[in-house]
């Protein structure tokens, strides 16, 4: 009865844990949106939140540079070693709650020469060795700290997918400002060859004497104006490329285009009035949450 008695204590003991259980904190959040009408239509279109990036962008240069960034960003190589850091910790602090077993073997051999008083002998020894040590994780620090680590591991995840769709989101928000530049450079282009166009049938007609130096002068100011953006948009122009070039890991260099800005399909605005469950979808706010439950399990 003894020895049940203390087996009934160990297995209590070791069901005990220190620290509170987490539990996500509650908040009061209105059902509608704020102006939007309780009865108003829903559609039944598939979410905006539920599509892949690569079916949002249908450009495929656009595919192509974020494929690329995903696979060479630097800020992405790092949440992914951040990863792998957070599953080794989480093997060490599993591994504490199980028995260290350290076992080692030794041999040797000693061959002594002949003296005046003793023959030639040899002598061996060996030797075998056993250890085993367990703590009994009676408060539950290990489980505790294994669930801490756990939870940093799922922060990690998220954080690595937070930086994935940051990255997805600049990579195209650069190349369609890129291609706005380009647009900009083609209307440039077009005013400035209609200006020059226009100067020289002023100068044609100021030879004639039908119109004055002053038409002439107004008519090559214009000109230089026009002139005058084009560098600069070559300037932005390059600086954006290099800007995108910093994005996919490579060094500066030419970036190449698809479709036009007028060609392309851009995503729906998303709407006021979508539930707040969304929010929850969000990675960073995933990360924010695990780094909570890591927190608490070390109370």
């Amino acid at each position: 009865m003894v020895s049940r008695s203390w087996m009934a204590l160990v297995i209590f003991l070791a069901g005990c844990t220190v620290g509170p259980k987490y539990k996500r904190p509650q908040v009061a959040v209105p059902d509608v949106y704020r102006g939007i009408a309780i009865n108003a239509d829903k559609t039944s279109a598939p979410s905006l939140a539920d599509e892949r990036w690569w079916t949002v962008f249908q450009d495929e240069q656009l595919q192509a540079l974020i494929r690329t960034a995903l696979g060479q960003n630097y800020d992405v190589r790092i949440a992914a070693a951040r990863v792998l850091q957070a599953q080794a910790v989480l093997g060490i602090r599993r591994a504490d709650q199980f028995p260290t077993i350290v076992g080692g073997a030794a041999a040797s051999s000693d061959r002594f020469p002949q003296t005046k008083n003793f023959p030639v002998f040899e002598t061996s020894a060996n030797s075998v060795s056993l250890s085993m040590a367990w703590e009994l994780d009676f408060w539950g620090r290990f489980r505790k700290a294994t669930e801490a680590a756990r939870a940093e591991l799922l922060a990690s995840e998220w954080n690595q997918r937070a930086v994935m769709t940051t990255l997805v989101r600049s990579v195209a928000a650069a190349y369609f400002q890129l291609r706005e530049f380009d647009l900009e450079m083609e209307i440039s282009t077009h005013a400035l060859a209609s200006r020059q166009d226009s100067l020289r049938l002023v100068k044609v007609r100021a030879s004639g004497g039908v119109t004055s130096m002053l038409d002439v002068r107004q008519s090559e100011q214009l000109v230089y104006e026009a002139a005058g953006i084009i560098p600069d948009l070559e300037r932005r122009i390059e600086q954006q490329e290099n800007f995108i070039s910093i994005l996919i890991g490579k060094n500066p260099e030419a970036i190449p285009r698809g479709k036009t800005l007028l060609e392309t399909t851009f995503p729906p605005v998303v709407p006021a009035g979508l539930p707040s469950s969304l929010l929850e979808r969000r990675a960073d706010i995933q990360a924010a949450e695990q780094s909570m439950v890591a927190a608490n399990a070390r109370i």
